[in-house]
C-alpha cells in the first residue's frame, strides 16, 4: 500500500503540489486525470522518489520511504517520451532491469519472452530500437517496466505519442496486463475517455490539487464539485448560471425551463447547471423528455462519424455532440433539445448540489 501523508512540493515559494493525502492499494489501477500542468507528473515524481517533497511523508507498506533513493525503491516508470537503450536489442532492453537485479538466465529468458508475447514484440526481439516504429519502441519500454516486477509502476501518458489505431489497441490491452500483476499502477492522462476505458480508480487533478479520488465511473457520474466535473468532460462541459424560483430556472428573470425532479430539493436562488454535450440534441429525443431551446450556431466541426456543433445560447457557449454528419451554417437560429434529466447542479463555490446519480441513489 502506498500512502501520501500531506505530501507537498514547493518551488520558489509556490506550491506545485499542494498538501495531498492519498492511499493506493496493491493490485489497483489508479488514473491521474487532469489537463497539462495540473500536477500529474510532479505527483508521480514524488511517488517515485525522483523528487523530494517539501512537506509530508511517503509510506510504502507502512514504512517511511520519503528520503529513500529511487534506486533503492521497487519502482518502474514509463514516460510519454519512450526511453530505450539505443545500442541494445529489444531483448536486451527488456532484460536490463532483471540483469541489474542479478536474476538467473532462465528466469530472464522466460520473463522477457512472456512480456514480449504480451505486447506483441516477439518478432522484433533481435532488432535495436532505431529499427522499430514509435509504437514498438513504446511497447518495449512498457515491457521493460513489466518485467522489473516493481511494486509501483508509474505510467506518464505512455500512449500519447502513438498512432490512433495502436493507442486504441493498447488501451484495451493494458487493463488485462495490469490485472496480472499485484503491483500498484498509476497512470497519468489528459483524456477522460482513456480514464473511463481503463476503469479502476481515478484522481481528478487541477492546479496541483487532487479534486476528487474514487471509482472512475463514480467520479464521472457523481463529481463532488465543478472542477472535477469539468476535468471529466471531453468535449468541454456545457455550463449556465441560472436562478431557481419555485418550479422554474430563470435566465435574466425570465423562465428558461422547468426544474427537473432530481433537482427539486435545491433551494431557491443562484445555481450553476452543467451537462455533457451528448445530452444536447438537434431533434426531439428520448421519448419527448428533452425540452426545446433556441440557440445560434457558431461553427460545425465534422469528425468522421460525429459532429460537434458550437452554439450560443443566451450568451453561453455550448457544444452539441451528435452522431453522423451535421453541417449547419454559422449564425443560424436553430432549435436544440436538452435532456434535463442529466443536469448537474453546483452552488456559488462550485460544490455539487445534486447529480442524476445522486438523486437516484
Amino acid at each position: 500500500m502506498l500512502e501520501l501523508r500531506n505530501i507537498a512540493k514547493m518551488v520558489g515559494g509556490d506550491y506545485h503540489i499542494y498538501p495531498t493525502n492519498l492511499t493506493l492499494k496493491r493490485g489497483t489501477l489508479n488514473v491521474l486525470l487532469g489537463p497539462t500542468l495540473s500536477g500529474k507528473t510532479s505527483l508521480m515524481r514524488l511517488m517515485a522518489g525522483l523528487d523530494k517533497p517539501t512537506e509530508g511523508q511517503l509510506l510504502f507498506d507502512g514504512k517511511d520511504v520519503t528520503g529513500k533513493r529511487v534506486q533503492d525503491r521497487s519502482v518502474a516508470m514509463v514516460y510519454q517520451q519512450f526511453i530505450n537503450y539505443p545500442a541494445l536489442t529489444v531483448y536486451e532492453n527488456i532484460a536490463s532491469p532483471m540483469r541489474i537485479a542479478k536474476k538467473d538466465k532462465a528466469t530472464i529468458d522466460r520473463e522477457v519472452r512472456r512480456a514480449a508475447d504480451m505486447l506483441r514484440l516477439t518478432p522484433y526481439l533481435d532488432r535495436t530500437p532505431l529499427n522499430l516504429s514509435g509504437g514498438q519502441q513504446q511497447r518495449t519500454a512498457l515491457a521493460r517496466a513489466i518485467v522489473k516486477n516493481a511494486s509501483l509502476v508509474l505510467l506518464d501518458e505512455p500512449l500519447a505519442n502513438l498512432d490512433y489505431k495502436l493507442r486504441e489497441e493498447l488501451r484495451e490491452e493494458l487493463p488485462k496486463i495490469f490485472a496480472l500483476s499485484g503491483a500498484i499502477f498509476v497512470y497519468a492522462t489528459t483524456e477522460p475517455s482513456e480514464a473511463l476505458l481503463l476503469g479502476g480508480n481515478t484522481a481528478t487533478m487541477h492546479q496541483g490539487h487532487i479534486a476528487q479520488y474514487g471509482s472512475t465511473i463514480d467520479l464521472y457520474r457523481n463529481p463532488v464539485d465543478l472542477v472535477s466535473a469539468k476535468t471529466f468532460a471531453d468535449p468541454p462541459l456545457n455550463i449556465i448560471a441560472l436562478t431557481r424560483a419555485g418550479g422554474s430556472f430563470l435566465l435574466n428573470d425570465e423562465p428558461a425551463f422547468p426544474v427537473p425532479a432530481h433537482l427539486s430539493t435545491i433551494a431557491d436562488g443562484p445555481v450553476t447547471l452543467a451537462f455533457h454535450p451528448h445530452h444536447l440534441y438537434p431533434a426531439p429525443a428520448n421519448g419527448g423528455a428533452a425540452i426545446k431551446l433556441s440557440a445560434k450556431t457558431l461553427i460545425s466541426e465534422i469528425a468522421g462519424s460525429e459532429s460537434f456543433i458550437h452554439l450560443d445560447y443566451a450568451g453561453n457557449r455550448w457544444v452539441m455532440l451528435t452522431r453522423g454528419i451535421l453541417d449547419i451554417e454559422p449564425d443560424r437560429q436553430v432549435d436544440i433539445y436538452l435532456d434535463t434529466r442529466h443536469l448537474m447542479a453546483f452552488d456559488a463555490d462550485g460544490r455539487s448540489l445534486a447529480t442524476p446519480q445522486q438523486a437516484a441513489a
